[in-house]
């Protein structure tokens, strides 16, 4: 049976798509991280500021009411910064996306071009033993009508 002529770049390709789909998952749990930090902060933030709310209505100092305050707006700086990571991550996740995609579907092209080649030679193969079963009939038929 004859070698595929583009083993090599099908298999070159195959390695790329599997770099590609760690590469892809790698980007996905980074995401979801991001994510789940600006979830933390958010929810942080919400909690600090009910704190405060209820630290305010008992009476608070003008020193604890910047301290509040001050944390407050540093934890607002936080969850924007977050935002901003989470954010960027998506990006790079659906960058690594479309690239998984890309690679999968030369890998496809590869593997068709491969299965239509061990197509052809089946058929090549299938061509000559009928070819051999013609000519061996053809034989046994021609030696009968000789005796």
């Amino acid at each position: 049976m004859s070698k595929f002529p583009l083993k090599p770049l099908l298999d070159l390709s195959q390695l790329r798509l599997d770099e590609a789909t760690r590469r892809l998952g790698e980007l996905i749990t980074g995401e979801q991280q991001a994510e789940q930090r600006l979830q933390m902060l958010v929810e942080y933030r919400a909690e600090y500021h009910t704190r405060f709310l209820e630290a305010a209505r008992n009476g608070l100092g003008r020193d604890s009411w910047q301290n509040y305050q001050s944390f407050l707006g540093r934890l607002d700086a936080a969850i924007d910064q977050a935002g901003t990571m989470a954010e960027a991550s998506k990006q790079r996740t659906a960058e690594g996306k479309e690239e998984w995609i890309a690679k999968r579907g030369r890998v496809k092209a590869f593997d068709t071009l491969e299965q239509r080649h061990r197509s052809r030679l089946d058929q090549a193969e299938l061509r000559r033993e009928q070819k051999a079963l013609d000519e061996h009939s053809s034989r046994r038929a021609s030696q009968k009508e000789i005796e």
